[in-house]
This record gives structure tokens, sequence and C-alpha cells, in this order.
């Protein structure tokens, strides 16, 4: 970690294991060195730094590109390595500079469900995350938040001291449909990445709640 990343990552560990009393579950299964995908449920605008708060390694975390724009808040992006993305969170750009930080051995979370969450539930998965998995070679550790949708949801203007957890699953392997894609039609790749999403999606929604989460909501 650089200083301004390590002064950061400090402070937000403060905040979330003293004011949300934030718990970590299986953080040894993200490789500590090397390129990583976390594929995680999206509740809370406080989510991204949460995940990464729970982990000893940086993360390059994806950040609207207007954002760059501003002169403070462009030069902190940028010491981050934070990846700029337009509104929607694609394009080609995007796509391009995900898969920069990921052979430069970077850390990035992306969220199958495309936007956060709008009424407390898991979505859909959307394809774009296959794309990026089946582009990339290497692992993707499904993640799963629970308590920021209470905490911090779209229907609270502030945060609420509430308890929130992070569960980190097993990497999975996608091996196999990442050889089939390069010889595929263009029709099954096309599904190639709805297939990724998906099964990316049902192995964050098999994380589920521990029984800290059930006794102090």
């Amino acid at each position: 970690m650089n200083l301004s990343y390590f002064l950061a990552w400090t402070g937000f560990n403060l905040l979330f294991r003293s004011y949300f009393r934030a718990r970590f579950y299986n953080p040894e299964r993200v490789p500590e060195a090397g390129p990583v995908i976390l594929a995680s449920n999206h509740a809370s605008f406080m989510d991204p730094p949460l995940i990464g708060s729970g982990l000893p390694r940086p993360l390059n975390y994806l950040a609207r590109e207007s954002l760059f724009a501003n002169p403070l808040a462009g030069a902190i992006l940028r010491s981050w390595q934070a990846v700029p993305v337009d509104r929607e969170g694609g394009g080609a750009a995007g796509l391009k500079a995900i898969l920069d930080r990921l052979r430069e051995g970077g850390g990035i979370i992306l969220f199958p469900e495309g936007t956060r969450t709008r009424d407390g539930r898991l979505q859909p998965a959307r394809a774009g995350v296959g794309l990026a998995v089946i582009k990339s070679t290497c692992p993707v550790v499904p993640v799963r938040v629970f308590g920021s949708w209470e905490a911090f949801g779209r229907h609270h203007r502030l945060p609420r001291p509430k308890l929130v957890v992070v569960k980190f699953g097993r990497p999975l392997d996608f091996n196999g449909l990442r050889a089939e894609a390069k010889v595929c039609t263009k029709a099954r790749l096309k599904q190639i990445y709805q297939q990724v999403a998906d099964a990316t999606m049902a192995a964050v929604a098999r994380l589920e709640p521990c029984a800290e989460v059930e006794r102090f909501p």
C-alpha cells in the first residue's frame, strides 16, 4: 500500500470496526498478492471500502470518470490506481482498464448486479461481469456483504450504526469456460458471459448469514 491508500484504509478500517461493528469472515481466501476479481452483492455506497478494509492488500476500485475531473478527488483516485468507468459502469475503455490492472497484479471489486439493490434483496447478474472474468485469467472470489442495506441503503440519507458483516467465499474456477470461449461461436460466447455471471451470483447467494448477523441486527 502506498501512503495515500494506507491512510484511507486505516481510517475506513477504524470507522467500520467501531461505528458499524464490522466483522470479516475468511479473508484468507483472497490471495495476498497477484490478480484477483472480487465479485460481491451491492447494497450500499459503503460496500467497496467496507470490503477493502477487511483485506491486508490494496484493491483497485471502480470510480465514475467524472470524479477524475475534480483536482483533489482525481489526485486521490489516481494515487489509488482506481479504474475510471462511465455512468453505467461499463464500456470498452472501462473493461480495458480493469484488465490492465489485473495484468499488473491488482485486485478488482466487481458487482455482478450492476448497481445497488433497491429493496435489499439480491438481484440477477448482468453479463458484464462474465465478460471481465472470461477475458481475464485470475481467480474469482465471491463476496457477500450483510447489513450494509440496513446501515446505509438507498432509503437512508445518513449511515446508521448497524452491524455489517463481510464473508469471503472460496475461489471459483472458470478455466473450462475460458478455454471454450476461445473457440466457440459468437452466439455461444454471449451465453458463456451470462453463464459465468449467473454462476458467480449463485456463489455469492450461497454465502449464508452467520448467527451474529441475526442476533445483532
